[in-house]
């Protein structure tokens, strides 16, 4: 039997009512944890990168710390990290919920890779934009929010649309731990005797409908904040 047969035949008995609220179920799990988990990944990773300047923090040990957390976070793999997590609440006597430890394994791996992303943004911003805000006495943290950051977005937000997307897909791995999501979703239903040509071909489908979106939305923010930004303001009107 050929596999568009096959298809034909499973298909009436998979798109049923109460399996696509399964997927449904699964395929909103996956958009909350990597919707929540990239947002505070990327607030946590704005404050490590913000922190990581020696304008801001004077004290090169935080510095230091905040490197080795970075560099030790980006190289561990996810389902590494994910497995970390999960026994680090178990051993802790936590009594928490399985998508709270996603969340958490999510947030500690976007939180390095932003951190990355804005440290480069920071980077690319020439040094005598913060000597001109310092001869100006310009505080630190205003002269980052009014005067790099409006510069920095051209170098931030690519990288940073495509490391949403990727944690997107990264987070299949979270089904290890018996998480409803679209892959345990997809293996729950080859269980119950549907093919994996059917199961697995879904959430394929789903997937890349999500990742796309994501994408499309970080394109569109990309063009609003980067192409249609006015940049940094005039120093003067700073003063």
């Amino acid at each position: 039997m050929g596999a568009l047969q096959q298809l034909a035949q499973e298909a009436p008995r998979f798109f049923t009512y109460w399996n696509m609220i399964f997927l449904g179920q699964a395929a909103l799990n996956t958009l909350l944890v990597s919707f929540i988990g990239c947002a505070l990944g990327y607030l946590i990773g704005f404050v490590i990168a913000t922190l990581r300047l020696p304008r801001v923090m004077p004290f090169a040990v935080v510095r230091a710390v905040l490197i080795a957390w970075t560099e030790a976070i980006r190289r561990i793999p996810f389902l590494v990290l994910l497995m970390c997590v999960f026994f680090a609440f178990q051993l802790s006597g936590a009594n928490k919920t399985l998508f709270v430890i996603a969340v958490t394994a999510v947030s500690l791996r976007m939180s390095a890779l932003a951190a990355e992303n804005v440290r480069a943004g920071y980077e690319a911003v020439p040094a005598r934009q913060w000597e001109a805000a310092e001869v100006l006495n310009i505080p630190p943290l205003q002269t980052l929010f009014r005067i790099i950051l409006p510069q920095a977005w051209k170098v931030i937000l690519p990288p940073s649309t495509i490391h949403a997307v990727s944690m997107i897909k990264e987070t299949s791995l979270v089904s290890q731990i018996g998480f409803l999501e679209l892959t345990f979703a997809a293996r729950m239903l080859n269980q119950r005797g549907f093919s994996a040509l059917i199961c697995f071909g879904t959430i394929l489908i789903l997937y890349f409908v999500i990742s796309w979106s994501f994408g499309r939305i970080g394109h569109y923010a990309e063009r609003r904040l980067v192409t249609q930004s006015p940049g940094a303001r005039p120093m003067a009107r700073l003063a």
